[in-house]
């Protein structure tokens, strides 16, 4: 479930590899028949082939899916395999679909996770930098996660930390003081002060009992450490 994911985690993805067949090479892209998903027979203004183009080292584009043998040898006509090695991303946003998008293919995706690459910040001047994932897609691709910073909140939480600052947490770097003092991060230990109104006593004392030890530092270097990205200055 979508539900399941927000921004900041670091996922392990994986997929079986699957024998398919190289229907067209060009200098560029190696289309393959995609052997998972199906052509929507009701998508109005889409029409789908049954094929994927995936990109040749020439391209120079991030792509999930590989194929054995690699794309800068295959052949048209030639039988190949396609799937995803154990691969570590980072999720940068959630977009949700309601209703599902209509792409030409069913599954229809309800939502889909842009993920960034090991070593890839986001840059707001790139387009399509991030790679979009359908979760509950048609492919059997398997999801772990690695690591949530942040994961006993939750976003839209207001607590107080340490000196006493109260803040609201939006996502795993992006943290709002409540007063006019410099721009940073809370100082563990943290008390709950509101989620979506009052906390029930057991939100109380999961938070505090994971901020009794650690740090905000801890916490981003474990992060950094697993999605190869430097922190900007808003995480520091």
């Amino acid at each position: 479930m979508v539900d399941d994911y927000r921004a900041g985690d670091v996922l392990m993805l994986e997929c079986p590899f699957t024998e398919t067949v190289v229907t067209e090479v060009t200098r560029s892209y190696v289309s393959v028949r995609w052997p998972w998903l199906e052509v929507d027979p009701q998508a109005e203004h889409f029409s789908w082939n049954g094929l994927r183009a995936l990109p040749t080292p020439e391209a120079d584009e991030w792509e999930i899916f590989r194929t054995e043998p690699e794309t800068s040898v295959v052949r048209a006509g030639d039988t190949c395999r396609v799937g995803i090695p154990a691969t570590v991303v980072h999720v940068h946003a959630v977009c949700h679909f309601d209703p599902p998008q209509v792409t030409g293919m069913l599954p229809r995706p309800a939502a889909y996770l842009d993920l960034l690459r090991q070593g890839d910040a986001y840059d707001p001047d790139l387009e399509d930098q991030a790679y979009a994932l359908d979760p509950a897609g048609g492919e059997p691709i398997r999801i772990e996660l690695l690591f949530r910073p942040y994961a006993f909140l939750e976003p839209g939480d207001e607590v107080a930390d340490r000196n006493g600052r109260a803040w609201r947490f939006d996502a795993a770097w992006d943290w709002h003081a409540f007063d006019d003092g410099h721009a940073g991060s809370p100082a563990w230990p943290l008390a709950l002060l509101s989620r979506n109104g009052e906390p029930t006593p057991e939100e109380v004392a999961t938070v505090a009992r994971a901020t009794a030890v650690g740090s905000h530092a801890e916490a981003l270097e474990q992060w950094t450490g697993l999605t190869h990205v430097q922190p900007t200055a808003h995480q520091q």
